[in-house]
């Protein structure tokens, strides 16, 4: 079984909850008012559609209840306080039902309120007329039958999605139900094809439901406007049969002009007419052809309809008949001197003319006799006949040729006895014959050769000049004529007339003859190039100014022609000393050669010969008169002396002597200017060791940073540097860099204590010496005897003893030695120190100083030697020293020249005599 419907849900969840609030005034019931209520209250249904309506109390316990209405039941059902109906096919636009429930001897009553409502499903738009006139209004009507309530309808009316008119009907009766919309609307031209349209919308959303629209079919509008005016007919007036003319029919203020249909006819003939539409306008165009049927007065119908309107032109047409006149000859085609007879007839009511002259009357012939000649070949008769037609004259006529058959003849004037053309163009030979029938013209050499191809167009040339015999022929007769043909060219020159190149021996006679070909005979005339006047004529004595290139020109009335043609002058060999000079001096690494130009034509051959002494049959190389790429090998050594040089061409030879002397740029190498020179300072000053080689014997120049040698003595050490030496000559320079090194001997420069004032047993102490040599010196020492642990730097310049004793003490010598000599300087040394130092040592001090004496003692009696020069091995602690070659001494001798005065603090300076002892160091 199915379930309840959606109304019948909603009334009973109505009634459940009028049974909620009855249980829950139960209590109250004395206190409240009892009521009925009806749910729905307010309703809308669509026309046709069905409705639960529940029926409740607050009754406790009702005696009775129920629903009161005029609309159809389908089902009940029933509770102690309530009671549910279902409503079906409601149809009233409007209904009020009524629930009542008996309470207490009191009747309580709910009324309810219950509308339908119909959608606008049927949107009709009225028909609208076939064809409506632009300017004039027409009615659009729209019909929603039956759509309501009407009150909450709305009509559109439309053209396109354009809105012309748009009408509410709010305020109407809630009963009322459908809607009419009319308009008068105005017809213009761009409405025609519009559709018209109308849009009904049934708004219900304010009672809770939707919009309901929809639209009427379309319908199409059609508009149209037509001139008042008639059609303009073109057409003839007179139409003759069996003819064809074109008619037309054309008429403007139409629209649509596609719309219009056009009916043409002739009488009872359709023309069938094609139609030709420019904007509004309209042409109709057909051809009338007439008929022996429809001859007499006929008219001619355009009718022009659109929209359900026609306009209409008449015309009259004459259709007539009239046939050309007849001609005839008596013979078409007779000899010379027969008699001809020409006729000329037409229709009855025609009158003909022959060659005019008039016939006597209308429908009567003309006729005309003549005895044929020459003349009358090809002659043209003509007949005219003339027609009245419906108030025109009309002319037709005809003509006949006639043909005379006669002899060739040959006029000049077609075969002239003299021909001259120029050479070149096409031209078409022409020789032509007057006879009938044509006469055949042949044309030939006398003598049988060349025959001319008349009346054919091809190039002339002068191979067809001379005389021909033309003869003209046909079956009356022939005619002989002679003719003669000159053909006419330009000149030429070609190169056996008048050759490119001529060649003259110098002193001998010529002359520059150049011959033409041309008709008529041309004239030649041979002018130097670039000289106005210089005409050459007759013989010459040929000199070298002859030679050049003269411009021979010939002319004739057919044109002109022109040629270069160019004179060389030859002659024997010559000497000219600027271009082979007879002294020649050839330097060596030039790259140049013996310039020996010869002036000859042709261009002479020249050879140099060497003519005695080392140069006997030598050649001598020579240079080329232009470059090229197989230039002579370029000699690297030249043997000076006496050359025989001989030129020779095939008009003669000539000898000349030269002399050829070498001479060499600079040069110098590390033989000449060593690159690295060594002077000593003192010695006398002289200039650089710098030569050069080269011939002239070149001056050698040397400047130091550009300054020159400077005069002086002797040698300083300032002249020590780089030096710049350029030796030159007629043919260049050479240049040489050269290092100059100044040596000089040693001098002791410094030789200095530190601590400067003394040192107190036990100290330390240093002695500096620094000498000035070159090449650099070597430092040498001499201690004073028993001096031990001494030591020396890696150069021997500084000397330095650790923990000094007293045997320290004493005078210090330090020597410098190069190659070129030694000096030395002295220093004196004390140690000493107070006694309350010696004191404090007590007895164990003393006996170490006893014992460091007999250490001493015995190590000065071991000594090989107690003089001479020492080897201190282990140079910072060795103590052991080797006798090298010293002669002896001691520390007090006498102060040399070199000594200086006693050190300030217990060191000074000594004289370097008596005997030395020196510590060079060595390594272990």
């Amino acid at each position: 079984m199915p379930g309840p419907s959606p109304g019948l849900r909603r009334a009973l969840l109505g009634l459940w909850a009028a049974l909620g609030l009855g249980l829950f005034g139960l209590s109250a019931v004395s206190q409240e008012p009892f009521w009925a209520d009806l749910q729905p209250r307010v309703a809308f249904v669509e026309r046709g559609g069905s409705l639960w309506l529940n029926c409740s109390t607050n009754c406790p316990r009702p005696e009775r209840g129920g629903l009161e209405t005029s609309l159809r039941r389908n089902g009940t059902q029933r509770g102690l306080r309530w009671l549910a109906r279902q409503l079906v096919d409601i149809r009233e636009p409007e209904t009020q039902p009524v629930c009542f429930f008996r309470c207490a001897r009191r009747t309580l009553q709910a009324r309810g309120l219950i509308r339908t409502f119909q959608r606008p499903d049927r949107v009709e738009l009225m028909p609208l007329p076939p064809w409506q006139p632009v300017g004039e209004n027409f009615t659009l009507s729209c019909r929603v039958p039956g759509a309501g309530p009407r009150a909450s309808l709305t009509l559109t009316l439309l053209r396109g999605a354009q809105e012309l008119i748009r009408r509410s009907f709010a305020g109407e009766p809630p009963r009322a139900r459908g809607a009419v919309l009319t308009a008068t609307v105005l017809a213009r031209r761009e409405d025609h094809g519009a559709n018209f349209s109308c849009r009904a919308e049934l708004d219900l959303r304010p009672h809770g439901l939707g919009l309901f629209e929809n639209s009427s079919a379309p319908r199409e509008l059609r508009t149209f406007s037509l001139s008042p005016d008639p059609p303009r007919l073109t057409a003839p007036r007179l139409l003759e049969v069996g003819s064809e003319r074109p008619v037309s029919c054309a008429l403007d203020g139409l629209f649509p002009a596609s719309e219009a249909r056009v009916y043409l006819a002739l009488g009872d003939q359709n023309l069938s007419p094609d139609v030709t539409l420019d904007g509004d306008a309209l042409v109709a165009t057909a051809t009338a052809t007439a008929s022996a049927e429809q001859e007499g007065a006929r008219q001619l119908v355009c009718n022009v309809t659109l929209g359900g309107e026609d306009r209409e032109t008449r015309e009259n047409v004459t259709i007539y008949s009239f046939p050309a006149p007849l001609l005839t000859l008596s013979e078409p085609s007779v000899s010379e001197g027969q008699m001809v007879t020409v006729t000329c007839t037409a229709v009855a009511q025609a009158l003909v003319t022959l060659e005019g002259v008039p016939a006597a009357v209308p429908g009567q012939p003309a006729q005309l006799q003549l005895n044929a000649t020459e003349n009358d070949d090809r002659r043209n008769f003509f007949c005219d006949a003339t027609l009245d037609v419906d108030g025109e004259t009309l002319i037709k006529n005809r003509s006949a040729e006639l043909r005379v058959l006669y002899a060739p003849r040959l006029d000049d004037s077609d075969c002239p006895r003299s021909w001259t053309w120029p050479e070149g163009p096409e031209q078409t030979l022409r020789c032509e014959a007057r006879g009938n029938p044509e006469p055949s013209v042949h044309c030939a050499r006398s003598d049988g050769g060349a025959v001319l191809a008349l009346g054919l167009l091809g190039p002339i040339t002068r191979a067809l000049s001379g005389t021909y015999r033309c003869k003209a022929a046909n079956d009356q007769g022939e005619a002989v004529k002679d003719v003669t043909l000159t053909v006419e060219y330009a000149p030429a020159l070609d190169s056996v007339g008048c050759p490119e190149r001529l060649t003259w021996l110098e002193g001998t006679e010529a002359s520059l003859s150049c011959v033409a070909h041309g008709v008529p005979p041309p004239d030649v005339i041979c002018m130097r190039s670039g000289e106005l006047a210089a005409v050459i004529e007759g013989l010459l004595r040929v000199t070298r100014e002859h030679a050049g290139t003269y411009r021979c020109e010939a002319t004739n009335p057919r044109g002109s022609a022109a040629k270069n043609v160019a004179i060389t002058v030859e002659y024997g060999p010559r000497f000219e000393e600027p271009s082979c000079p007879s002294n020649w001096t050839w330097v060596e690494g030039s790259g140049h050669l013996f310039p020996c130009e010869v002036d000859g034509k042709p261009q002479p051959s020249v050879k140099c010969v060497g003519s005695g002494g080392a140069t006997e049959g030598v050649l001598l190389p020579l240079a080329p008169p232009d470059p090229s790429p197989r230039a002579p090998r370029i000699p690297r050594v030249l043997a000076p002396g006496i050359y025989i040089c001989n030129a020779t061409n095939r008009h003669g030879s000539v000898a000349k002597t030269v002399v050829v002397s070498a001479e060499s740029p600079p040069e110098m190498d590390e033989s000449t200017c060593p690159s690295h020179q060594t002077w000593l300072e003192g010695a006398e000053a002289s200039a650089l060791a710098c030569a050069a080689r080269g011939r002239p014997s070149p001056g050698v120049l040397c400047s130091r940073e550009g300054t020159p040698w400077p005069e002086q003595q002797r040698v300083s050490r300032e002249d020590a540097g780089i030096y710049h030496c350029v030796a030159t000559n007629a043919h260049g320079t050479d240049s040489r860099t050269v290092t100059v090194g100044v040596e000089y001997r040693p001098v002791v420069a410094e030789l200095a204590a530190s601590p400067p004032g003394g040192v107190r047993p036990g100290g330390n102490f240093t002695l500096t010496c620094r000498a000035e040599a070159w090449p650099p010196a070597q430092i040498s020492w001499r201690a004073p005897p028993g001096a031990l642990n001494i030591g020396l730097s890696s150069n021997n310049s500084t000397l330095s003893v650790a923990g000094a004793m007293g045997s320290h003490g004493g005078e210090y010598e330090c020597a410098a030695t190069n190659a070129h000599g030694r000096h030395a300087r002295r220093i004196t040394v004390r140690v000493a120190g107070p006694w309350l130092w010696v004191a404090v040592g007590g007895a164990a001090g003393g006996a170490a100083l006893l014992a460091a004496g007999a250490g001493l003692a015995f190590y000065v009696q071991s000594t090989a030697c107690k003089k001479g020069e020492y080897n201190v091995q282990e140079a910072e602690s060795s103590g052991e020293a080797v006798c090298l070659n010293g002669a002896g001494g001691g520390a007090g001798g006498a102060a040399g020249a070199e000594g200086g005065p006693e050190a300030a603090g217990g060191a000074a300076e000594s004289p370097a005599e008596g005997e030395v002892f020196a510590i060079q160091l060595t390594s272990a």
